[in-house]
C-alpha cells in the first residue's frame, strides 16, 4: 500500500459529501449504534471537529504533541445547518490539502511522522462515520473493496501507537501468537504477532522467517471482504456474523477484539 497519494485527499472529500448527504431531513435526535450514548447531532458534531482539529495541524505542521485540541468550530444555531457545516469542513480539508506536502515531517501519534498521516488517518475517521450515520438512519453502507482495504491496513499500523488513547491496548502481550486477517476481496492479508513487548504487522519484507510461519500456522483466524473487516476492526460488527469465516484460537480472538477498541 502506498504511504500517501492524492486519492486518499480526495476520498475525504467524497466521503464528507457522503456524509453531509445524509442529514437532509434527518432526525438528529437519532440514536448512533456504533457509538452508544450519541445522536446523530453528536457524531455530526464530533466528525465535523476532528476534521477541523486536522485541519488546524496540517496547516501548522505541528512537531510535538499539541496541548489543546480546541479550535474554533462555528457550530451552527439551526439544526438545518448542519448538513452545510458538516460541507464546509470537508471544503476546509480540500484547501488545507492544496497548501501542504504530504512527506513534510511533522508530529503524529501514530507510525507515520509525516504529513500523510493526517489526510490518511482524517479519511477513516470520516468514512466509518459516515457508515455510522448510515446505521442511525437505517440505511445500507457500500464501502470501496481498495479502500477498506487501505483502512484496514492504516488501522493494524497505528493500533500499537493508540495507547494514549484506547488504554485497552497495552493488554496486547503474548508469546509470538499470530492473527490473521485476509481480505476475501482484495486479497490482501495481514498478519499480526503478539510479542511479549507489543505486537504488530509482521511486515512482508522483514523477518521473512517469521513471516512465512504466520502463514503456515496462525493461531487464529479471520476472513471476510474487506469492508466487513474494516467494520469489525471498528468494533462496528460483530465477528459472528455471516460475513465471517472464522477460525482458531477463540480466546485469542475474544483478547484481541476486548482490548483493541478504538
Amino acid at each position: 500500500m502506498t504511504a500517501s497519494g492524492e486519492w486518499r485527499q480526495r476520498a475525504v472529500a467524497d466521503e464528507t459529501a457522503a456524509f453531509a448527504g445524509l442529514l437532509d431531513g434527518a432526525d438528529l435526535s437519532a440514536p448512533v449504534p456504533g457509538c452508544p450514548g450519541w445522536t446523530l447531532l453528536d457524531l455530526v458534531r464530533h466528525t465535523g471537529g476532528v476534521q477541523r482539529w486536522f485541519c488546524v495541524l496540517l496547516r501548522q505542521g505541528v512537531q510535538e504533541p499539541p496541548r489543546t485540541r480546541d479550535v474554533e468550530l462555528r457550530l451552527p444555531e439551526r439544526l438545518d445547518a448542519y448538513p452545510a457545516w458538516l460541507a464546509a469542513g470537508g471544503e476546509e480539508a480540500a484547501r488545507t490539502f492544496d497548501g501542504i506536502d504530504p512527506d513534510a515531517p511533522m508530529w503524529a501519534w501514530g507510525a507515520d511522522p509525516h504529513a500523510r498521516f493526517w489526510v490518511r488517518r482524517m479519511l477513516y475517521e470520516t468514512l466509518v462515520h459516515r457508515t455510522d450515520a448510515e446505521a442511525a438512519l437505517g440505511l445500507p453502507s457500500v464501502i470501496d473493496p481498495a479502500t477498506a482495504a487501505d483502512g484496514v491496513d492504516e488501522f493494524l499500523v497505528n493500533l500499537p501507537f493508540a495507547t494514549p488513547f484506547a488504554p485497552g491496548v497495552a493488554r496486547l502481550r503474548g508469546a509470538g501468537e499470530v492473527i490473521r486477517f485476509r481480505a476475501t476481496d482484495t486479497g490482501h492479508d495481514w498478519h499480526v504477532q503478539l510479542r511479549a513487548d507489543g505486537f504488530g504487522l509482521v511486515a512482508a519484507d522483514a523477518h521473512q522467517g517469521a513471516r512465512e510461519a504466520a502463514r503456515e500456522e496462525p493461531h487464529a483466524s479471520v476472513h471476510a471482504p474487506a469492508a466487513d473487516l474494516l467494520l469489525l476492526l471498528y468494533g462496528r460488527l460483530d465477528r459472528a456474523a455471516d460475513a465471517f469465516a472464522v477460525a482458531g484460537d477463540q480466546r485469542l480472538l475474544t483478547r484481541w477484539f476486548d482490548s483493541s477498541a478504538f
